[in-house]
């Protein structure tokens, strides 16, 4: 029987831990800091994701036997590396590994070197080059921030002007903060987006189901950015044939890089794709699950969770054979007035409870905290409230019956995921 860290308190790390806790391997489970919600089902302890050193004192003083991180921000600092000086079983990649995600411009050159399809693109040091790099590059481009931004920190820009006027905001008034020190400048991929992540032992990769996210705000893509409001999966446009094309032309060569580098990479990949009609071409690199595609693939999962993660921190993943289930999950978001500038916290939410007793229906705890014996909303994603049917219609139905049970003051959330899909499917 196995005692388990989680380090994260989103509804990524809820969606983990409620995995987890279905394993008959598992004795104890742990979630730093976790929130409200995950808090019913496991014990959360005060210490931040980012605290590495007091989560190693907690890994030894408490006999953790695994640890699983669920954000990027401790993988990037080498949250690994001190656990497995320590001694410690941990799933992710170290520090060097994590830079694939850490940095866009080390990610760009890693995929150039390896021959993995992607957008051309060039690495801007300061503004006054990117300005110039921008008059080389009419219509749209795409400006990323070099470092972590949460997942804001990428703009599709429709003309020069824009560009110039986001590559300002990145590296001129830093609102993204020492991420933007650096950015880079791409062309902007047409096709449709998809996400496929894997579990990753260094050796060999074990896709999990197709998902696809949809970032923007509001109904029909408008709005800002944020980190999702929502997704579904297995995502239809990912055919059998297309899989076999990724593996081929992504996995294979990703694998060989990992292996060429000696990256130390025993943990979750997630391959951000743009499907183009050349082909599948990589986005982006996550070097963790994905949030909140981790809340639409993992009800899917028919193996146990623990086993898996195990196989991959002891690099043994080959042996294993993964179930998955047939049906389709779809989740929705549900958001805090506000975001994703400026969320409202301390707003009662209601009916959580109500929504989870729905068939075939999970609720995942995202920013909820509790004030006088009552959820309240506590940053920016609330809650994850994802449907799984054994038709698309069936999942987009049973999500959004629940997500009408569900109530807070300026609850924001889209009432489209999945409608494309859904209208692709019907015809």
């Amino acid at each position: 029987m196995m005692n388990i860290l989680v380090v994260g308190g989103g509804g990524r790390e809820h969606a983990l831990v409620r995995a987890l806790s279905a394993s008959k391997k598992v004795k104890k489970i742990w979630c730093a800091p976790g929130n409200a919600g995950i808090a019913a089902e496991a014990e959360c302890v005060a210490v931040k994701s980012d605290d590495i050193p007091r989560l190693l004192k907690f890994a030894r003083e408490k006999k953790v036997d695994l640890t699983l991180v669920g954000p990027e921000s401790p993988l990037v600092n080498g949250l690994v590396d001190h656990f497995r000086r320590a001694g410690l079983k941990v799933v992710g990649p170290t520090r060097a590994a994590a830079r694939l995600e850490g940095s866009k411009s080390f990610a760009k050159e890693f995929m150039r070197k390896y021959g993995i399809p992607t957008a051309r693109c060039e690495v801007i040091p300061n503004f006054r080059k990117g300005t110039y790099v921008l008059t080389r590059w009419p219509g749209r481009s795409v400006v990323k921030a070099d470092g972590l931004a949460a997942g804001k920190g990428v703009k599709v820009c429709e003309s020069q002007a824009e560009a110039k006027e986001f590559l300002y905001d990145v590296m001129e008034k830093e609102i993204f903060g020492g991420a933007g020190d650096t950015a880079v400048i791409e062309e902007c991929l047409e096709g449709q987006e998809a996400t496929v992540m894997a579990f990753c032992d260094g050796k060999t990769l074990a896709a999990m189901p197709a998902s696809q996210d949809h970032k923007r705000l509001l109904d029909n893509d408008r709005g800002p950015n944020t980190g999702g409001m929502g997704a579904y999966a297995p995502a239809p446009l990912i055919t059998p044939d297309l899989q076999a094309d990724i593996e081929a032309t992504i996995f294979k060569p990703f694998l060989k890089g990992l292996q060429a580098e000696s990256f130390d990479f025993r943990g979750i990949i997630y391959f951000g794709l743009m499907i183009t009609p050349q082909g599948p071409k990589v986005l982006e690199f996550n070097v963790r699950f994905g949030d909140p595609e981790t809340q639409v693939v993992l009800p899917l999962l028919e193996s146990d969770l623990t086993e898996i993660l195990l196989a991959v921190a002891e690099q043994r993943l080959s042996g294993l054979r993964i179930r998955w289930s047939k049906q389709t999950a779809l989740t929705v978001v549900l958001a805090a007035a506000g975001y994703p500038a400026g969320p409202e916290r301390g707003r009662t939410v209601k009916g959580i409870r109500g929504a989870a007793k729905g068939e075939g229906v999970q609720v995942y705890c995202a920013g909820v905290g509790e004030q006088k014996k009552q959820w309240v909303t506590a940053g920016g994603r609330v809650l994850a409230v994802t449907g799984i049917g054994s038709s698309f219609k069936e999942a987009r139905d049973r999500a959004y019956k629940a997500v009408a049970k569900i109530s807070f003051s300026g609850m924001q959330y889209r009432r489209d995921i999945g409608a494309k899909a859904m209208e692709a499917l019907s015809r």
